[in-house]
């Protein structure tokens, strides 16, 4: 019986490697950059006079992750916001294997095309250690979720791991995955 691969992993392991091999010159295989890990990140401000935003959007990041969802909690007292310290007021979720190829699918090749007013994704958006942040306005551009039932738009933080050791090198790899980076 043949094992199912994602659409993305196949494109890297049949061809994206191949290519990062030649154009960079790399004298091993194991030097090829790759992608380790994709974190989802949700904070909700509102959460601390409402519950039932943090729920609902614990729900959402469950259905467009595919996987348990880790509530996080508020690292020390702020009385300006009525913070205390140990309130939960987000929800993060990291995805490995399968599941992270198929995210960075339906990322790159449905949900970015749903984004009003889109020209590109920043190419600056790298932290200097070959590794991607970028920001997304609205969850309803996921098609996992229901426009009807959510309670209120909301934005989520995608952080793209990948074991490239400069900021061109990740550049490319995602380049050639097909995220649609700004000319």
């Amino acid at each position: 019986m043949e094992q199912y691969v994602p659409n993305v992993k196949r494109l890297y392991n049949e061809k994206v490697a191949k290519e990062l091999f030649e154009e960079f010159g790399y004298k091993s295989t194991m030097e090829i950059p790759k992608i380790e890990k994709v974190s989802i990140n949700v904070g909700v401000g509102d959460a601390i006079t409402n519950k039932k935003f943090l729920e609902s959007a614990v729900k959402e990041l469950e259905l467009i992750s595919g996987q348990h969802v880790v509530k996080t909690k508020a690292r020390k007292s702020i009385s300006n916001f009525k913070l205390r310290e140990g309130q939960e007021i987000g929800a993060k979720v990291t995805l490995r294997g399968n599941q992270m190829w198929e995210f960075l699918d339906r990322l790159m090749n449905v949900a970015i095309a749903r984004i009003k007013d889109f020209r590109g994704i920043n190419p600056n958006a790298f932290d200097g250690h070959g590794n991607f942040s970028m920001g997304v306005t609205e969850q309803i551009i996921f098609p996992e979720i229901d426009y009807d039932k959510i309670e209120r738009i909301s934005g989520l933080n995608v952080a793209i791991v990948t074991t490239a050791n400069t900021d061109q090198e990740a550049r490319v790899l995602l380049k050639k995955l097909g995220m649609p980076f700004k000319k």
